[in-house]
């Protein structure tokens, strides 16, 4: 088992790389585009669904500078003007092909709470097991187990759970890489496997304007922490 897992990591480690520049999505089963119908329409109308989308376009770099802090964006690797326009793109896309978000979580790190929270499709609930362990991997497996219960306890339920997050976490999960801004979208079957039901892409848009703002926060008892959308 110690072999296999580390097999598996290596594997995790060499679709990271390779999408980190060219975000593409090697060997998608069932892949769908933006402008797929036959997957927005089981996006749209089914249940259980879950799509796990990559934060927007970020500032050229990988990973995060050393030292950084959850709690401090300057600290970290942030959106791009034209990434922010594009996460805000995103959510209108949603909107239009009349998609019900049954919620919305998101990893901590600020260049994903920013991409969630500019989608405006509900408040955005602070999910650590979607946090980035791109550079720290022992606590893949662990985070990786926890999102795929998270996916098996929406089986079976009406809207979409929306989970933003980063390359190497979605790579786990669905054994899909895709670029950034865009997104899988699984479902758990009844056996308990995560069934791949396509890609949807996000184009960044041509040119972006403003920067990130920053968004209200409101901290709701001892719970998660929950962004609230502008």
């Amino acid at each position: 088992m110690r072999h296999a897992g580390a097999f598996i990591s290596r594997i995790i480690s060499v679709l990271s790389l390779l999408a980190l520049s060219a975000g593409t999505a090697p060997g998608t089963p069932h892949a769908g585009t933006d402008g797929d119908a036959a997957l927005w329409a089981q996006v749209r109308h089914g249940r259980g669904v879950v799509v796990l989308l990559r934060h927007a376009q970020t500032v050229p770099g990988t990973g995060d500078p050393p030292g950084f802090r959850l709690d401090d964006c300057a600290t970290q690797r942030n959106l791009s003007d034209a990434g922010l326009a594009q996460a805000r793109q995103t959510g209108d896309r949603f909107r239009a092909q009349r998609v019900d978000i049954a919620a919305v979580r998101s990893s901590e790190y600020c260049r994903c709470r920013d991409t969630a929270v500019a989608l405006g499709l509900g408040d955005v609930v602070a999910d650590p097991a979607l946090n980035s362990f791109f550079a720290d991997r022992s606590t893949a497996a662990g985070q990786t187990a926890e999102v795929a219960r998270t996916i098996r306890a929406h089986r079976g339920r009406a809207g979409v759970l929306l989970m933003v997050t980063h390359l190497v976490n979605i790579a786990a999960v669905s054994g899909v890489s895709p670029g950034q801004g865009d997104a899988v979208v699984v479902r758990a079957t009844a056996a308990g496997a995560l069934d791949v039901l396509g890609q949807l892409s996000f184009p960044v848009p041509g040119a972006g304007r403003g920067a990130p703002a920053a968004w209200p926060q409101a901290a709701r008892g001892s719970g998660p922490t929950v962004w609230l959308k502008p």
